[in-house]
């Protein structure tokens, strides 16, 4: 989201704004790392309901929220799998959510790709959560490092952006963003990796190698929702969170980046294990 909001001309407007972003990120961020060392129901409970919000905030975006039996029936998938996921019994839950696409598709009418890319939008979003987090030993600290490297991609894009600006990443898509603002998300990543990495958490290479990617995906993931309400002329998916718009919008780059770190983690770490595969090399 780093450039998606773009100071207004007046600065009056922009530092209300950026007030109003930071009062509110000194409320989420708290509640989400506190979730996530918890870990458990807690967190379960927390990405549930947020993949939901943003299964419901796809809707409204594509103009299908009005469809209450869709709307009902994908929240009532995405609870039913996260006791399973929970319990470590992924092939069920996967096998819930797998019926929850063929259920979304039954209610939604036409087209009914969007409905379902949303409901597997929204299902990736809590598969991934919770796939990291279940690792008992690194989870935690995978899950706070996968925070980091998105929060500073979007702090270092911002004000990256508004010091040098220059081109556009892809003004077709999203026309705030610049490429200085990208390489200054991308440098505050790096400096993530370093941090963890002097303070005894993993080994510099791999670890820069890491937030590099994780990086990349997180504003990827950004330009993806920004395509996706450029499709249907929408500024914000919501105004649920002041001076964020909506949880797609805050989200967008999170869901990508803790995406691939699960699929790295569970590559190298096995299903149990997504956060130790991510953060020991």
């Amino acid at each position: 989201m780093s450039e998606e909001k773009a100071a207004p001309a007046a600065a009056g407007p922009g530092a209300r704004n950026l007030f109003t972003r930071v009062a509110s990120a000194l409320v989420l961020v708290p509640l989400a790392i506190a979730a996530a060392w918890a870990g458990g129901w807690y967190w379960t409970a927390l990405v549930t309901l947020c993949a939901i919000g943003l299964f419901v905030e796809w809707l409204m975006v594509s103009g299908a929220a009005g469809n209450a039996p869709l709307l009902v029936t994908g929240a009532a998938m995405l609870a039913i799998a996260a006791p399973f996921l929970t319990l470590r019994n992924v092939d069920i839950a996967l096998l819930v959510l797998a019926l929850g696409v063929v259920a979304v598709a039954f209610r939604s009418s036409a087209p009914r790709s969007w409905a379902i890319g949303g409901f597997a939008y929204a299902a990736l979003a809590q598969v991934s959560s919770i796939a990291v987090r279940l690792d008992r030993s690194e989870g935690f600290v995978a899950l706070v490092f996968i925070f980091l490297v998105v929060w500073c991609t979007d702090i270092g894009g911002y004000f990256a952006g508004r010091a040098v600006g220059g081109p556009k990443l892809w003004p077709r898509v999203s026309p705030n963003k610049t490429w200085a603002g990208a390489a200054g998300g991308f440098v505050f990543s790096l400096i993530v990796a370093a941090g963890f990495a002097a303070n005894g958490f993993g080994k510099i290479g791999p670890l820069l190698l890491t937030a590099a990617a994780l990086s990349v995906a997180s504003q990827l993931g950004d330009l993806f929702e920004s395509a996706v309400k450029r499709r249907f002329g929408v500024k914000d998916s919501s105004h649920i969170i002041p001076g964020h718009g909506g949880l797609m919008d805050r989200l967008d780059g999170y869901v990508a980046a803790v995406a691939l770190a699960a699929i790295l983690g569970v590559l190298r770490g096995g299903a149990g294990g997504a956060g130790t595969g991510l953060m020991v090399w």
